[in-house]
């Protein structure tokens, strides 16, 4: 089995399970319950660890573990992305039975973003190695501004307003359509306006996870997959625990502290290189520790 293979049957399994949601499950807009959204978080995670399975078989243990790592990384880094997609939500608006498609159509968006930053970052770490200590202090900086500022800090306020000078919009939704053709001119709906916001929430937090991934492995191909089952388990996990996850006391500290680890083994690495499943069990106990206490 060679790489090549790798990336055909991950895109292959990505695509085929997409194709048969949004054709087969949700041609409709519709609500998405509670037991519908986790149903989909655990077929995601099946899937993630079935390919880990994969790569255990023809890489080894090395990258299976680095690939679970990177997972559970983003996975956890990414929780802050729902307090941002449910303020953007609740910004334009957006009628509930129409979230799971501005959520289905940013998966595109971001296979290909994060795609392009994680090429740009082993292109540039392996012909500037001194690159990697600069990642290792962005994630500390990281670190201290996720305890000292708010996931909507850092999308603009004027998101709306500077998009109506430049974008001609209608004046409500038309049920799921991006666009309408209105006098022979094509206009943007809000739910367009909604899509763009979260894919510009997924760069900015690109900054900080990505650096993270590469923390753990330079292997494309480990940190890309591992990147994009966390992404998709992450929003489908959105209408599940939007309302719920905000109330966990330790969370913020845990991300913190997990982008401090990854920080502190980039900048340590010359003198002491800490193994993978070291690595995994550490990050994995730090993630689980933000969920012990939840407000009352």
């Amino acid at each position: 089995m060679t790489h090549t293979t790798g990336w055909i049957l991950f895109h292959i399994i990505i695509f085929s399970i997409l194709a048969f949601d949004l054709g087969v499950l949700n041609k409709r807009a519709r609500v998405i319950s509670f037991k519908e959204s986790i149903s989909w978080v655990g077929v995601w995670f099946i899937f993630a660890m079935l390919f880990n399975g994969y790569i255990y078989l023809t890489q080894g243990l090395e990258k299976s573990t680095e690939f679970l790592t990177i997972y559970v990384i983003e996975a956890s880094l990414s929780i802050d992305n729902i307090f941002v997609f449910l303020m953007f939500f609740k910004q334009f608006k957006v009628p509930e039975n129409l979230r799971y498609r501005v959520l289905f159509w940013g998966i595109f968006g971001a296979i290909l973003l994060r795609g392009l930053f994680i090429l740009a970052g082993v292109e540039l770490i392996e012909n500037f190695e001194w690159l990697n200590y600069v990642f290792g202090l962005v994630l500390m900086y990281g670190s201290y501004r996720m305890l000292v500022s708010n996931p909507a800090d850092t999308v603009p306020s004027k998101w709306l307003s500077i998009c109506k000078k430049f974008i001609p919009l209608t004046k409500g939704f038309h049920k799921q359509n991006f666009f309408v053709k209105k006098n022979n001119k094509w206009l943007v709906t809000p739910l367009f306006l909604c899509l763009l916001a979260i894919e510009f929430s997924d760069v900015i937090f690109a900054f900080d996870s990505i650096p993270a991934a590469l923390a753990i492995s330079q292997d494309k191909f480990i940190v890309y997959t591992a990147n994009i089952f966390s992404i998709l388990g992450l929003r489908s996990l959105y209408f599940a625990v939007s309302h719920f996850v905000a109330g966990f006391v330790y969370l913020k500290y845990s991300l913190s502290l997990i982008l401090l680890f990854v920080g502190t083994k980039i900048l340590i690495s010359p003198l002491y290189e800490i193994p993978s499943l070291l690595s995994l069990l550490i990050i994995t106990t730090i993630a689980g520790l933000g969920f012990l206490k939840r407000k009352t």
